[in-house]
């Protein structure tokens, strides 16, 4: 769901100007070298971590794919775009043994043409993932405020063009991290070389991922489960069925607690960069602890997404248990009402007993969930 910058003074080797900014990826990768940190922490333990995060994470997020691939039933507007917040993650967990390896051997080998893809992947999962929440609670907003209107647009060809559309913008905006990632030639890690005058690159660098990467779309997010909440109370007349309106109500709660676990892993690490951005962090080891600690939890953002599917999803949990082995039966259907075949002669009554109304009164109430 990822920064892709490091406090300048915390990754700042002593007297070493290059390495003011560097991947979130790559960030404690540059802070080592000039501090007393203990050298198996670096060439063992974040190695672990590294590769145990990568194999929870790239099982994981398989299992969605494959899940929501294989069960037609399973492609509803809302898991498309949770496959994509999948794919995003499995395309960075894909970069990990790299990283794993560059802590371990404390240089990077693998050249400067895989430490820009490598890169490149870590910015697109940053991007790609706020940017498929924030289009997940519009979508949210639109399905509770004008569930009627909303069936128009909430289906599932609509969803894929949508996400065709973040990911073309995920690309766009990660150009800059692959122009400038390389191998430092001083340290030999794969990092962001800035040209010159570094400190003025390094802050618009950490200023334009922080509004586009994080604190825009939260922005955006937060006014829509406003508007939400606002439109509920407000509301005087329920329309659907109690089944429909239970449905929305339950994948609304999985996305609200997605976007939260999200800012949950998030928050600190641009929290710490934007503080750093104001005031210069003295160098101390215990800060260079706190930021890679910082860093491991953005990772594990990672991992936790289909963990919260199998949890908060009934049919996520189901068709998990399906491939896993655990449980006999056929694909389910998620618990987004747009794709119920079931209810679609529910809703047809629905908008007609709407339309009534409207001839008949010239307004029409929304929903109340």
């Amino acid at each position: 769901m990822d920064p892709l910058y490091f406090p300048s003074a915390l990754s700042m080797e002593s007297g070493s100007p290059d390495a003011n900014a560097s991947l979130r990826a790559n960030a404690t990768n540059s802070t080592f070298p000039g501090y007393p940190i203990p050298p198996e922490v670096q060439t063992i333990l974040i190695p672990i971590i590294y590769l145990l995060v990568c194999a929870v994470g790239l099982s994981g997020n398989t299992l969605v794919i494959y899940v929501v691939l294989r069960y037609a039933k399973m492609k509803t507007v809302t898991n498309i775009y949770i496959l994509n917040l999948a794919i995003a993650d499995v395309l960075f967990m894909l970069g990990l043994p790299f990283l794993a390896t560059q802590n371990a051997i404390s240089y990077w080998p693998f050249g400067s043409f895989l430490c820009r893809l490598v890169t490149a992947f870590d910015g697109i999962n940053q991007f790609t993932s706020i940017f498929c929440l924030t289009v997940m609670s519009l979508d949210r907003y639109v399905a509770v405020v004008h569930p009627i209107k909303s069936t128009k647009w909430r289906r599932p060809r609509v969803a894929k063009s949508i996400s065709v559309a973040v990911w073309t913008l995920s690309f766009l905006v990660v150009l800059p991290m692959f122009i400038f990632a390389d191998v430092q030639e001083d340290l030999h890690f794969c990092n962001m070389n800035w040209p010159d005058p570094i400190d003025i690159w390094s802050a618009v660098f950490i200023i334009y991922t922080s509004v586009l990467g994080f604190f825009g779309p939260l922005l955006v997010i937060c006014l829509c489960y406003l508007l939400i909440v606002i439109k509920v109370k407000s509301s005087g007349i329920r329309v659907g069925s109690t089944r429909r309106r239970r449905s929305e109500r339950k994948v609304t709660r999985m996305v609200v607690i997605i976007v939260l676990v999200f800012v949950f892993c998030w928050l600190p690490f641009y929290i710490i960069n934007i503080v750093n951005l104001i005031f210069i962090l003295p160098e101390e080891p215990i800060l260079v602890g706190v930021f890679c600690f910082v860093v491991i939890l953005s990772y594990a953002n990672s991992c936790a997404n289909p963990i919260l599917y199998g949890f908060l999803s009934d049919n996520f949990k189901q068709s998990f248990q399906k491939v896993l082995c655990l449980r006999k039966g056929n694909g389910v259907e998620d618990g987004d009402p747009t794709e119920h075949r079931l209810e679609k002669s529910s809703r047809l009554q629905e908008v007609m007993l709407l339309q009534r109304s409207i001839d008949s009164n010239g307004h029409m109430q929304t929903s109340k969930v």
